[in-house]
Formats: C-alpha cells, sequence, structure tokens
C-alpha cells in the first residue's frame, strides 16, 4: 500500500490523495503536523530535504513533489479508475499543454493570492491587498482565455478529463471559497463555471475536499 506523507489540510497533500481516489489506489496517510513544525524535523528532512509535503513512499520507492506523484501514480496504474494521462502522442501533447496552462496560467496567480488570503492570516500577518488585487487582475484576462477554450471542448486538453484539470481542484477550491468577489471570476464565464462545476463536484475531491 503507498504511504502517503502528508498534513490533511494541505493542499499538494490533498492533491496525491485525489489522484489516489481516482485511480482506486489505497493509501494510509501518515500525518505530518505543519503546525508544530514536523515537516522540519531532522527524520523527514533525512527523507525530503526541502522539509516540504508530501511525500510517498511505494513499497521503498521513495518520491516528493505532488506533481511528480501524481503523474506518477496515474501512470504506474494507467488502465485502473479513472485514466488521467492520455498514451496517444497527440493526446498527450494536448495533456502536457495544458498541464502548461495550469502552471503558467493559473496556479501562478491563484495560489499566491491563496497565499496573502488564508495562509498569512493564519500565522498571524496581514494580507497584502494591494498584491491580491494585482493579481487578481492579471486573471481575468487568463481566465477569458480559459473560457475560450472551454467553449469548444469539454475539458482544458479536450472532451475527457485528465490530470492537468484535477490540478486545478486544490488552489481553486480554496480561491473559490474566499468570496463573492473570487467566485465570479469562475461564475461569470459560462463555459469555465460549468468547467469548475463539473470537476469540482467529482466524487473523488469531494472525499478530500476537507481532509485527505
Amino acid at each position: 500500500m503507498v504511504k502517503l506523507y502528508g498534513f490533511p489540510p494541505s493542499t499538494c497533500t490533498r492533491l496525491v490523495a485525489l489522484v489516489c481516489k481516482e485511480k482506486e489506489i489505497p493509501y494510509e496517510l501518515i500525518s505530518v503536523n505543519l503546525a508544530k513544525g514536523e515537516q522540519k524535523h531532522a527524520s523527514f528532512t533525512a527523507v525530503q530535504p526541502f522539509g516540504q509535503v508530501p511525500y510517498i513512499d511505494d513499497d521503498g520507492f521513495v518520491l516528493y513533489e505532488s506533481r511528480a506523484i501524481a503523474r506518477y501514480l496515474s501512470k504506474k496504474y494507467p488502465n485502473q479508475g479513472t485514466s488521467l494521462i492520455p498514451t496517444d502522442p497527440k493526446a498527450e501533447a494536448l495533456f502536457e499543454q495544458a498541464s502548461s496552462i495550469e502552471i503558467f496560467n493559473f496556479n501562478a496567480f491563484v495560489a499566491p493570492i491563496v497565499f496573502e488570503k488564508v495562509f498569512k492570516p493564519r500565522r498571524g500577518l496581514q494580507p497584502n491587498e494591494e498584491r491580491v488585487s494585482e493579481l487578481l487582475g492579471q486573471l481575468q484576462s487568463k481566465m477569458d482565455a480559459y473560457d475560450l477554450i472551454l467553449g469548444k471542448q469539454q475539458y482544458l486538453a479536450g472532451d475527457s478529463v485528465t490530470l492537468a484539470d484535477l490540478s486545478h481542484l486544490p488552489y481553486g477550491t480554496a480561491f473559490y471559497g474566499l468570496g463573492a468577489g473570487f467566485a465570479d471570476v469562475f461564475e461569470s464565464r459560462p463555459n469555465l463555471a460549468r468547467w469548475w462545476k463539473d470537476i469540482s463536484n467529482r466524487p473523488a475531491w469531494l472525499a478530500v475536499k476537507d481532509g485527505a
């Protein structure tokens, strides 16, 4: 069984748990308490030198970085559960394109907004609202492009869901939950809203949404 070392509420831990649920891969969660700094203990950094969650131990094969883990699990079990990474060269190229879109046109803006509005207050720090407004403004044109793409196909890489779509969920859900001004980024664009409703209501995500 895959051992998942992570903090149940963390975005990256939940991405890995999401893939496990989609792929029907049993896993054991070994909780690492970030609030207590357990990820910085010598026993943890001996395995994950950056002191970050998550990492997995798959029968002795240790891997960290959530995106790498998600790809590894998706490829190890290609015919189990939901197919998340295409094998046809053209379909895989479109998946890689969609993955790049998520990293550079979504996560690059949404993750720092969530950092300012969610993670900073948890540490007793004030969010930089000027920075949030700047990022939110830059995000608008990116989401216009999403709406255009999703007006032509069901998902970012075509008409089948892939890991590229699901990778939006941990940070996207936190962003959407910040309130109307943020949720409206999705809801004001019909194709984007349809896609978001689709992926955010997948049973696998609902199972880990509140904790891996």
